[in-house]
């Protein structure tokens, strides 16, 4: 398992911004971490990085906010409020999962036996005042994308 030091919200969003470009828009990760770690954050950095110039919001009441940016297409899941993972059939997202697409999961555990494995399971917590961020290749794809973000330095 790699990790890095975060120093602040915007390390963060950098950090997502490499994790797009590593990815091409393309994958299955889960985002792991209390409340207030850096999830949404990170994965607003991911989705800017891709071309999205609105805001990007948690999907805590949505469940799910779809991006559709040019030729990628993005899930992004907050799992947070699901009492019972089958919730995950009424939203579709099995048909939503393909190797066309790009899925960030928030509170993965709450979907846990009916989620696939990720490509990368990226958690992260707080570190004094910044976060650390782990991740964690689930696929051989996610193997790749591994080794890549341990290159990367934020500046």
């Amino acid at each position: 398992m790699n990790s890095m030091f975060l120093a602040d919200e915007v390390a963060t969003e950098s950090f997502g911004a490499c994790l797009a470009a590593i990815c091409e828009g393309k994958g299955l990760f889960t985002l792991q971490g209390n409340l207030g770690a850096g999830k949404t954050t990170l994965s607003r950095g991911l989705i800017r990085a891709l071309g999205h110039c609105g805001k990007v919001k948690s999907p805590t009441y949505t469940l799910v906010e779809p991006y559709e940016i040019g030729e990628f297409r993005i899930y992004h899941y907050d799992l947070y409020r699901l009492s019972d993972p089958e919730e995950l059939e009424f939203l579709g997202m099995r048909e939503q999962l393909g190797s066309d697409c790009l899925t960030l999961v928030e509170w993965p555990q709450k979907g846990a036996g009916l989620l696939p494995v990720p490509d990368l399971a990226l958690t992260l917590e707080m570190d004094g005042q910044g976060r650390r961020i782990s991740w964690l290749a689930g696929t051989e794809s996610g193997e790749m994308m591994a080794v890549r973000l341990a290159k990367i330095t934020l500046s």
